[in-house]
């Protein structure tokens, strides 16, 4: 017995000796903590915490100087309109370092960052900050069509039209996307309305749309610059579905129309289109809407006083003022000659049965009049233009 405890005191020293002498360099009182706490990692935000009328356009990126990212938000403050204060996404770089965002603020908006890292300690470190995007002076605002659960014809673009010119196409351009089932081929393509001087950018198949295929469109427009500070306040979209495949060839030199649906001719409807005076256009043109009776005033179209009349079953097909409509006053015309303003007119019953048959999207060629081809901006004029032609409109 008095062998041991002559022994353990012996040890217990040599323990303790050999603890201190490890950290010989160090000061005792930091050795505990430095072993088992590491620092706890640092989030930056590149948009300082308060700042105010932050362009919706800046770069919004979120860092840790250690450890990773496991969670960034970027939410609007108060809520409300999700599409015109709209919560920002964004991704991470490969060693979840840094957050990028990957849109456009949303103007007028106060944002909160909320940002956590872990260390390699495992300390974990939450960040919030938030800031407030300007209330731009000048804005634009964006027309998106077709109508959301439309079923359109065969020749519907996909169109979005601005109250002002964009002078920054591609930025635009990179906030749109169209998804199609069945997969389809096609581009954006920027047109020019001649008579409204509306500018609008159009996306087109390569070729007319397949029957029964469904259209996504999203359009991440809130906060992007058309153009020397111009700014689009809302994101838009639309969903939409094709339907019959239905196309009228008029041939005015032979006064017919011929009307098929899914390739089978429904009907030849005798027809009179625009006198030597006021040709009727050539070319494709895209049934825009209708009305079963509207009020036509040549004044309007740049024709003086020729007429003011109502007219009956108008299927309208461009912005300038064409119609397909009927004209029982040009009875005695219609299937042998043209002398309209530029409409093409039909007896009354065929009138009816058109405007029954048709719905925005359809495709009426028109062939054999001495007019022009209709311009491609003038109302739904796209398929003026060949596929390759039509890409190069792009600001892509």
């Amino acid at each position: 017995m008095n062998v041991l405890r002559r022994v353990l005191p012996s040890v217990l020293a040599a323990v303790l000796l050999t603890g201190c002498s490890a950290a010989a360099d160090a000061e005792p009182e930091s050795v505990a903590p430095a072993a088992t706490r590491a620092a706890a990692p640092l989030i930056t935000v590149s948009v300082p915490d308060g700042s105010t009328a932050v362009e919706p356009d800046s770069a919004l990126r979120v860092a840790t100087t250690s450890g990773t990212l496991t969670s960034v938000r970027v939410d609007p403050a108060d809520g409300g309109d999700e599409r015109a204060h709209v919560a920002v996404r964004g991704s991470m770089d490969h060693d979840r370092r840094a957050w990028t965002a990957e849109r456009t603020l949303s103007p007028a908006t106060k944002y909160e960052v909320e940002a956590v890292a872990a260390g390699p300690g495992g300390r974990r470190t939450t960040t919030r900050t938030s800031f407030t995007t300007l209330s731009p002076g000048l804005t634009n605002r964006a027309l998106l069509g077709p109508g959301d659960d439309q079923v359109v014809g065969i020749g519907m673009p996909v169109t979005l039209q601005f109250d002002h010119p964009v002078t920054d196409r591609a930025a635009v351009e990179r906030k749109l996307k169209v998804t199609t089932r069945p997969e389809t081929a096609g581009s954006w393509g920027w047109v020019r309305d001649p008579h409204t001087s509306k500018e609008r950018v159009d996306w087109r198949p390569d070729a007319y749309w397949r029957p029964g295929t469904e259209v996504t469109v999203r359009a991440e427009l809130s906060g992007v610059d058309t153009g020397g500070g111009r700014y689009l306040s809302r994101d838009i979209s639309t969903r939409f579905t094709i339907g019959t495949a239905r196309v009228s060839r008029v041939d005015l030199a032979a006064h017919r129309m011929t009307v098929s649906e899914n390739g089978r001719v429904q009907r030849v409807i005798p027809v009179s289109g625009g006198g030597p005076a006021t040709p009727t256009y050539n070319g494709t043109t895209v049934v825009m809407d209708k009305d079963a009776e509207i009020r036509m005033n040549s004044e309007t179209v740049g024709l003086g006083s020729a007429y003011d009349m109502d007219v009956e079953w108008a299927v309208h097909l461009t912005t300038s003022g064409t119609y397909l409509h009927a004209a029982p006053w040009n009875a005695s015309l219609i299937g042998n000659s043209n002398a309209s303003h530029g409409c093409i007119g039909m007896n009354t019953d065929d009138a009816q049965w058109f405007y029954d048959q048709a719905r925005p999207g359809d495709i009426v060629v028109t062939t054999g009049s001495e007019g022009a081809t209709v311009d491609v901006g003038n109302g739904l004029g796209d398929w003026n233009l060949t596929h390759e032609q039509w890409r190069k409109r792009s600001a892509l």
